[in-house]
């Protein structure tokens, strides 16, 4: 039974370690901006790692699978084992935190593919957990398969495999795309709130200054707010979360209005996608106007999207002769849209048919 419950967490561990660090080394930039989250100010406050973000996310994605696999083969299993248990006993130290007090609402321990609550992703680690120490207590009941020479060569061909996965979904686009705007999704379908979905329940704090201090009233308390009291501010706590559309915070801004309701109806809508115009790399910058000419000549109405300021706009229309308008949308939802940046985004009436690493360019179907 003691030697079923080893073989049981061997396979269990190994399989959760590949799965998982798969599924965001399909995405590594995507958990790249997970990572950075946790290195603000307002978590760890470590803002220094935050330019490494991208690099740090590689090494632990291809080091979680590939100590999955190592395990499953029974690799040096006191080396992997010992390095399994400090990776989890990290995460859930990391999973508690930001459930505990509210930090980070995904973990991003799964990517886009499973969505998990900091509650759901701290039980998640506990049970890892669990299973790695029955391992670490019974190292020597993982025996290795296959002779040293063939495990060495399958791990080091799942290294090379892994880091040219990591090499491709970086300078192309993610293999398999588990975002609200991948081909095929309808941008005004996945902004619609269908009828009879749940409402937020929300809780209207207002706070007052009562004799030098800030004190808290609920609405049933308003009444009771002294004669003299200064309004400082109120604060929506959220009882309860209702439905929230897949899509959602989406505008394409013009000088103060948003013109999303037109722009996708057109049947032929081409946009560039840059979050970021200060990050965005030259090389993609410099193709842009040249795919924009194309595109025009074909009868499409050719667009960018960013959420950079009017300076840097200006800046990049000079710098790189872009003759386009540039509309403005949340840096967050045009990190969602696409990863690269700049990025290409085809649409037939709000319909997504093509997006395309700015490196891909040449495969563009107009």
């Amino acid at each position: 039974m003691k030697n079923f419950l080893v073989q049981f967490s061997r396979i269990f561990v190994g399989l959760s370690f590949i799965i998982s660090g798969l599924i965001k080394l399909n995405d590594p930039v995507g958990f790249s901006y997970k990572l950075a989250e946790y290195f603000g100010e307002t978590v760890l406050n470590l803002p220094f790692f935050i330019p490494y973000s991208l690099a740090i996310a590689v090494f632990i994605v291809i080091f979680e699978t590939v100590l999955g696999f190592m395990l499953l083969i029974g690799f040096k299993p006191k080396f992997t084992i010992w390095n399994l248990l400090l990776m989890i006993v990290f995460f859930t130290f990391l999973t508690f935190y930001s459930a505990y007090f509210n930090k980070v609402t995904d973990c991003g321990c799964f990517g886009d593919a499973l969505k998990l609550t900091p509650w759901q992703s701290f039980t998640k680690d506990v049970v890892l957990l669990f299973f790695i120490l029955i391992l670490f207590l019974n190292i020597k009941k993982v025996k290795p398969l296959f002779n040293a020479n063939f495990r060495n060569a399958l791990v080091s061909l799942t290294i090379v495999l892994c880091a040219f996965m990591g090499y491709w979904v970086l300078y192309h686009l993610p293999l398999k795309d588990f975002r609200a705007y991948k081909v095929g999704t309808n941008i005004q379908q996945g902004m619609e709130i269908p009828e009879g979905a749940p409402k937020s329940v929300v809780e209207m704090i207002f706070v007052y200054k009562v004799n030098g201090v800030n004190k808290n009233f609920t609405e049933k308390d308003l009444m009771a707010i002294p004669a003299g009291a200064t309004f400082v501010e109120r604060i929506d706590k959220v009882i309860t979360e209702g439905y929230k559309p897949p899509i959602h915070d989406f505008t394409m801004e013009l000088d103060g209005s948003d013109y999303k309701d037109e722009l996708l109806q057109e049947p032929k809508l081409l946009m560039f996608v840059a979050y970021d115009l200060t990050k965005a790399d030259k090389k993609g910058l410099e193709i842009l106007e040249g795919i924009h000419q194309k595109a025009k000549a074909k009868g499409y109405k050719v667009i960018a999207m960013t959420a950079s300021d009017q300076t840097d706009i200006a800046k990049t229309k000079k710098e790189f002769g872009c003759t386009f308008d540039f509309y403005f949308c949340d840096g967050t939802t045009l990190k969602t849209i696409e990863r690269a940046n700049p990025s290409i985004v085809l649409l037939n009436k709000g319909t997504i048919t093509q997006k395309v690493h700015y490196n891909d360019a040449s495969i563009l179907k107009f």
